[in-house]
């Protein structure tokens, strides 16, 4: 096969997959009422004058399945990472002892759970979208191929392979949609 033709399907495989990794770790921000660490990923503290994320200023635990506790190594900072904690309506309020906040994550009710799922599948269409576009690059490219004297059957052979796996990645998506899903709406 032409190196051409390879190198096009491999750069839509590694293009397809940076879509499934930033969905995995989309799915990973959308608890079902279990605590985190990365429940608090995008909480961005005023710190010495920059945003730095929470994990930057001070150490994250689990306890159980139902709490966080953010330990900061500079306890002045026990104000201002409430505050962004807050701020970033996560739907649960910091308790500050002034050692260590202490974060109760709340049991989900049937209607945030839904509306969690709602959002996942928006994210997952997202997904599936990006999907959608590293496919049509890499069909834009087989079209070059052919205009520059590549044969016929090697560009159909390689549509077909784009859309196999343009396939593979978009069932991959709804897999994962459906594991998170129940995961969530499992009480």
């Amino acid at each position: 096969m032409n190196e051409k033709v390879n190198e096009i399907i491999e750069e839509t495989k590694m293009g397809m997959e940076d879509v499934i990794d930033f969905f995995s770790k989309t799915l990973q921000k959308y608890h079902a009422g279990k605590a985190t660490p990365d429940m608090l990923d995008g909480v961005k503290v005023d710190c010495y004058g920059s945003k730095m994320p929470i994990n930057q200023v001070g150490n994250i635990n689990i306890p159980d399945a139902k709490q966080i506790i953010v330990q900061p190594w500079d306890k002045s900072m026990l104000g201002p990472i409430e505050k962004a904690i807050q701020n970033a309506n996560l739907g649960f309020n910091p308790i500050n002892n002034g050692e260590v906040l202490r974060i109760i994550v709340p049991a989900l009710t049937e209607e945030r759970r839904k509306d969690m799922v709602k959002k996942i599948r928006q994210e997952a269409e997202t997904a599936k979208v990006s999907i959608r576009s590293v496919r049509k690059t890499a069909n834009n490219s087989s079209k070059d191929l052919k205009s520059n004297g590549v044969s016929e059957d090697e560009v159909k052979v390689l549509d077909t392979k784009i859309q196999d796996m343009t396939n593979d990645f978009t069932a991959k998506v709804d897999k994962m949609l459906a594991v998170k899903e129940e995961e969530i709406m499992t009480v």
